[in-house]
């Protein structure tokens, strides 16, 4: 990947852009909370050539909803779990909207081909 390359991927969220130590500083947190959240399977790092593990920008606003239960006294592993059903949660209500939004145009698409 040249340069040029990576000034097009500066907006995507899934890009892996920030290696474990920026990560950690980014959050406020250690690398280890970022290996346990990794253990626990709430985010799975891209690895670079040399092995090495990368966040995107989406990761870490998932790692920092961790943290912030984590921090109010939340064990890892269920703070992980909360983090996944809330994640679950916004997408259905994503689809919801989308197949309201659907079905509010249906009627309107009818009467406009009648």
């Amino acid at each position: 990947m040249t340069a040029d390359d990576s000034f097009g991927r500066l907006d995507d969220d899934d890009f892996p852009a920030y290696t474990m130590g920026r990560a950690a500083d980014m959050l406020g947190t250690t690398q280890s909370f970022l290996r346990a959240i990794g253990e626990a399977r709430l985010i799975t790092p891209l690895r670079s050539a040399g092995g090495h593990r990368r966040y995107s920008r989406y990761q870490l606003r998932i790692a920092a909803r961790a943290r912030e239960l984590v921090d109010q006294g939340m064990p890892v592993e269920a703070a992980c779990r909360i983090v996944v059903l809330e994640d679950q949660l916004q997408e259905a209500q994503r689809i919801n909207a989308e197949h309201q939004r659907a079905a509010a145009a249906a009627p309107a698409r009818s009467r406009a081909a009648a």
